[in-house]
């Protein structure tokens, strides 16, 4: 499972940490400046039969890809996004409701790859902006709006990118706009 950083150890900075986290290892103005490492990306390069993402926040698509996972032959992966209360200096009441939210952004979208190019999108959002999944978390308070623009733009292209994998039309929208 992912929950951004080596979480059992202290909150240290991770491949995983996203751009502009704060972790115990980038603290302050020293927050992480590169972006977090697509793993289902990478193993897709590898054109293994099945990679997908999932989130405690969608507990059936979770169930759903374990048990086409577990039907097919060869490697399969499973990238599981899960929220810390502790490490992302949030309230335990909100976990779920931020890893929802995260889904919600496009930050962490739900979709599958089978051998490395049928890609499947499982859950298209209407769009919340990234701000308001930040500004919810300890670990991001110390981003501008320059910085938050920027993560946005991040967000939104990679977005992109993704639809145009699954050969699914863009989004039209004007810049800076989402909808809610």
């Amino acid at each position: 499972y992912d929950n951004e950083a080596y979480m059992n150890t202290g909150v240290q900075r991770s491949s995983s940490t996203p751009y502009g986290a704060w972790t115990t290892t980038t603290p302050g103005s020293e927050w992480k400046k590169m972006r977090k490492k697509n793993m289902v990306e990478a193993l897709a390069a590898h054109r293994i039969p099945y990679a997908a993402t999932a989130s405690i926040a969608y507990p059936e698509d979770l169930v759903a890809k374990v048990k086409k996972a577990k039907a097919m032959r060869g490697s399969r992966f499973l990238h599981i996004f899960s929220s810390c209360p502790t490490g992302w200096r949030i309230p335990s009441e909100l976990a779920i409701k931020i890893a929802r939210m995260a889904v919600q952004t496009n930050i962490f979208p739900l979709y599958e790859v089978e051998g490395g190019v049928r890609y499947t999108i499982n859950f298209q959002p209407k769009g919340y902006l990234v701000r308001e999944y930040f500004h919810l978390q300890g670990r991001f308070k110390h981003l501008t709006d320059h910085d938050l623009d920027q993560i946005q733009e991040m967000v939104d292209e990679d977005w992109e990118l993704l639809l145009r994998k699954a050969g699914l039309p863009l989004p039209v929208h004007s810049a800076g706009a989402h909808a809610m």
